[in-house]
């Protein structure tokens, strides 16, 4: 078969240049490939000026960029509406083909549709690869032909579908000197882009592949031991490979064979945490109305207060729960938080303090560093009992027990609300329900440097569990 003389690699979320489906094909097919990023207008000229995934991502766009000048190539960075550059630049290149990983959010689905219009109008074809996840669209369905909706089933034939050949890597390096060489051309600045330096580095964020490979070669000495240490945000338990994963600077192959194959418990109780990324992508897949709406139709006609006063406190984490204040100053001030704590966070907002589950994954999308839509989505309609395999509605996170369970010392809520750090750990989950000479003691003045609760759980609960029940007309259920 005839090669292509010249095709693009149009990077996206798959920030490496290693175990890459879409540059291996690019480089099979084609006597020489130019690889392209494009910081896409459409995406950034809406975000703050400030913000830690422009700059992550800015830093391995470099790092990358400066691996292929160091071998007499480049990779070609553009600020331009992706919609329009890519065909531009591959008509100005005479490339014959652009060569891409797919993208499963609606606007990137809407986006890639015009490129390849574009493309097709100009005589450049598009082809685009799987590469963010094992399986992906209809690869995993059940018996009737039928996307999962709940979790276990779809893990089970998820596992039950897995071979070798789904998890081994696309040797990239075997066809390097496919590359193109080119003469280098500086790459913009971070300021050029219209954007500031944030505190990345400050917060020890770990940019690129090495800051992958650096962060999966720690976890290996901690993997086995996940399933025990997960749930606890004051100990190193979790992998912190969500940002790479999100911006694809580690191949998910590579982290679901060594889990697998490790076949510890702790390994594949990890690796469960894989399977989740791809049951959110194969439900945002199907049914993409869940970015605004309720997956459960029912749950649109909830009715939420939506207090802003209520919103406002939970956002800077002053109500007077310390597990869930100590979990929202984590994210302002890291841009990271403990999944234990998303879920109880989450819970929060929606059942205590009766707001739109929407107003809180809007929050977090814009907080996270590892904003992924289909998982964030999916996660909140989780709490909030809107989605597919969700909590009962009538399950509610306490978020006293839940501190009292998984920070029993106070360790996490210490490092974040350190006007408790001298409570006993008897009333550091539940300030006001210490003595005055505790408090005292402690230098903790309720009200004053420390909230006092914003609502009672306990009535909160009982009148979440009457919207809900009015909503799925039952009866409220007493169950916590």
């Amino acid at each position: 078969m005839a090669r292509y003389p010249l095709v693009l690699c149009w990077l996206r979320r798959d920030l490496r240049l290693s175990d890459h489906a879409a540059l291996y094909r690019a480089l099979k097919a084609a006597e020489r490939v130019v690889p392209v990023f494009v910081f896409d207008r459409g995406i950034l000229d809406s975000l703050p000026r400030q913000d830690r995934r422009v700059e992550f991502i800015w830093e391995t766009v470099a790092a990358l960029k400066a691996e292929l000048q160091a071998e007499g190539r480049d990779l070609l960075v553009r600020h331009a509406s992706a919609v329009t550059e890519i065909p531009r630049l591959a008509r100005e290149l005479g490339a014959a083909a652009v060569y891409a990983n797919h993208d499963y959010e609606p606007a990137a689905i809407a986006r890639d549709a015009e490129v390849k219009t574009a493309l097709a109008d100009a005589g450049i074809a598009f082809h685009s690869y799987k590469d963010q996840v094992i399986f992906e669209q209809d690869e995993v369905l059940t018996q009737a032909g039928r996307f999962f909706t709940v979790f276990t089933p779809y893990k089970n034939a998820w596992l039950k579908k897995l071979e070798p050949f789904y998890l081994q890597s696309y040797p990239v390096e075997k066809y390097r000197d496919g590359l193109a060489r080119r003469t280098p051309e500086a790459m913009p600045s971070l300021e050029s882009l219209g954007f500031e330096r944030t505190d990345l580095a400050g917060i020890g964020v770990k940019t690129g592949s090495e800051g992958a490979s650096a962060l999966f070669e720690d976890f290996h000495d901690r993997i086995d031991r996940y399933h025990d240490a997960r749930d606890f945000p004051g100990v190193k338990g979790v992998s912190y490979l969500s940002v790479h994963l999100r911006f694809g600077t580690v191949s998910i192959r590579s982290l679901a064979r060594y889990a697998y194959q490790k076949a510890t418990a702790g390994s594949m109780s990890w690796l469960s945490e894989l399977i989740w990324r791809d049951f959110y992508q194969q439900i945002l897949w199907h049914r993409p109305d869940v970015v605004a709406h309720a997956f459960k139709p029912e749950y649109e006609a909830l009715p939420f207060p939506n207090d802003p006063a209520l919103f406002a406190a939970w956002c800077e984490g002053r109500t007077g729960y310390p597990l869930v204040d100590a979990a929202m100053r984590q994210l302002n001030r890291t841009g990271f938080m403990h999944n234990r704590l998303r879920m109880v966070a989450a819970s929060f907002l929606v059942k205590d303090l009766l707001i739109d589950w929407r107003w809180g994954e809007r929050y977090f999308a814009e907080k996270l560093l590892d904003f992924d839509l289909s998982a964030n989505n999916g996660g909140w309609q989780w709490a909030a009992s809107t989605g597919c395999d969700a909590q009962p509605y009538f399950r509610i996170f306490n978020p006293v027990t839940q501190s009292e369970k998984f920070d029993p010392q106070g360790r996490f809520i210490r490092k974040y609300l350190p006007v408790l750090a001298k409570l006993p750990d008897k009333y550091i989950h539940s300030p006001w329900t210490a003595p005055d000479d505790v408090l005292a003691a402690a230098g903790v003045r309720l009200g004053e440097n420390y909230p006092r609760p914003i609502v009672q759980h306990g009535v909160a609960r009982m009148e979440a569990l009457e919207r809900y029940g009015a909503v799925k007309g039952t009866k409220a259920k007493s169950a916590d």
